[in-house]
């Protein structure tokens, strides 16, 4: 299998390029050549099949050309070390939980099958590989938590200064070993321009061997296909189509789902739900695809002008923007219909966070117009992540699990960095 850029279909790549490069040299995101489509027989099978045996599957069906049975086995075994459980909120409504990883958030799940792979393909390698990551909040937990202590690589995480959580910050700036946290002082599209402009440098290149860990990644990317799979496997539908409503701010999480629907899981629709960072749902509902910069919200893992899988997202429609708005309805909601929703779906007995809560306000948007539908919305971290935010919106304290609370005891330590990418560019020359 080869991978092409959605800049230029004539730039193709091996897997191990596309991986360890992360970036296509022209600003592209890498994309198998071909999707391949599961057999009919399998999907209808899915039910009586675990979450283990569903990755084999999947993962099989597209890396079986690079890796051997064994190194797909290993894959999905230390990606999927913990659940997904879908619980139900009220009719015709669950929540996909995807918080019950290492950091508690959906991320976990792509961090750990990446830094797995990536040291896979590298072993060889007599340089040390620098991963690259910017986060606007659980990006950087996953990763660093998932990369920590992997021999032959090292970790840059970029933050926005003031702009993350402070648990979030906690978990992946008190780490030390390979993992280094740069606080710049601007926000998150910054960070994301930095660090694009870095594997855009041919002479930083040519001293460093650097790759991504964000969503930019295909080896980050396609493994959050998985719970789709599981999570349509395990869903009561009764005769009733199905849809997906998914939190966005990089768009990387609703292409997986995507990516799922087009290797022939029968998903009728998806919702793509964010916060005032609104330029996919504008352009779903008919404006130009226009780049903002980033509003700060509650939902802060979310504030993204400039997503960068929106590419990806058209590629996978094979540039045919009309099926496009055809299966993805966009829906947005301020920091009150958050906080709001938030309160009213704790009287039901359900606590959501702030990014659940955006994509659980998609959902039922969705199935007011929509009553054919059975609908899943992902609730993509613990709420105890944003506390502040749910403490104050529920006006009661949390309980946090024991390994969430276990990282506010860490020392903080940071680099401050400014937003200028000579500044960036230096620190890194400085590694050689």
């Amino acid at each position: 299998m080869q991978y092409f850029s959605t800049n230029n279909p004539n730039h193709k790549v091996s897997l191990a390029e596309a991986v360890i490069k992360g970036l296509a040299p022209d600003n592209g995101l890498y994309m198998p050549e071909r999707i391949p489509v599961l057999p009919e027989e399998l999907v209808q099978t899915l039910p009586e099949m675990s979450f283990q045996e569903i990755g084999y599957a999947v993962i099989s069906a597209l890396f079986s050309e690079d890796l051997s049975e064994s190194q797909i086995k290993e894959l999905v075994d230390h990606t999927l070390t913990f659940d997904a459980p879908l619980v139900q909120v009220e009719d015709e409504v669950y929540s996909l939980e995807l918080f019950h990883g290492p950091t508690l958030a959906f991320k976990d799940f792509g961090a750990r099958f990446c830094s797995k792979l990536m040291s896979m393909l590298v072993e060889k390698s007599s340089k040390t590989l620098r991963v690259l990551v910017a986060t606007s909040g659980d990006t950087g937990s996953a990763v660093a938590n998932g990369f920590l202590g992997v021999d032959g690589v090292e970790v840059i995480i970029l933050f926005p200064k003031g702009k993350v959580s402070p648990l979030q910050e906690k978990q992946f700036t008190t780490l030390g070993q390979n993992i280094t946290a740069l606080e710049v002082d601007g926000v998150f599209d910054d960070c994301q321009t930095l660090v694009k402009q870095a594997f855009l440098d041919r002479d930083l290149n040519e001293k460093l061997l650097l790759t991504s860990a964000n969503s930019i990644n295909i080896a980050r990317w396609i493994p959050q296909c998985l719970y789709y799979f599981y999570a349509f496997s395990r869903l009561p539908k009764d005769g009733k189509k199905v849809v997906f409503a998914v939190p966005s701010g990089n768009f990387g999480n609703l292409g997986a789902g995507i990516l799922a629907e087009r290797m022939g899981l029968p998903i009728d629709q998806f919702v793509a739900a964010t916060n005032v960072n609104k330029v996919v749902p504008d352009y779903l509902n008919g404006a130009a695809f226009q780049a903002q910069p980033s509003i700060p919200t509650v939902s802060n893992s979310m504030d993204v002008g400039n997503p960068s899988n929106f590419p990806r997202l058209i590629s996978l429609f094979d540039g045919d923007e009309n099926l496009f708005k055809e299966k993805v309805k966009g829906y947005f909601y301020n920091d009150g219909d958050t906080v709001q929703v938030i309160q009213l779906v704790q009287d039901k007995g359900y606590t959501l966070d702030p990014h659940g809560a955006v994509g659980y306000l998609g959902l039922k948007d969705f199935l007011a117009e929509n009553s054919d539908y059975v609908g899943v919305f992902l609730e993509t971290a613990h709420p105890g992540k944003f506390r502040d935010v749910v403490e104050e919106a529920l006006g009661e304290k949390l309980v946090l699990p024991e390994r969430l609370a276990a990282f506010l005891e860490g020392e903080k330590k940071v680099i401050p960095m400014e937003k200028t990418f000579g500044e960036f560019k230096g620190f890194l020359e400085g590694l050689v």
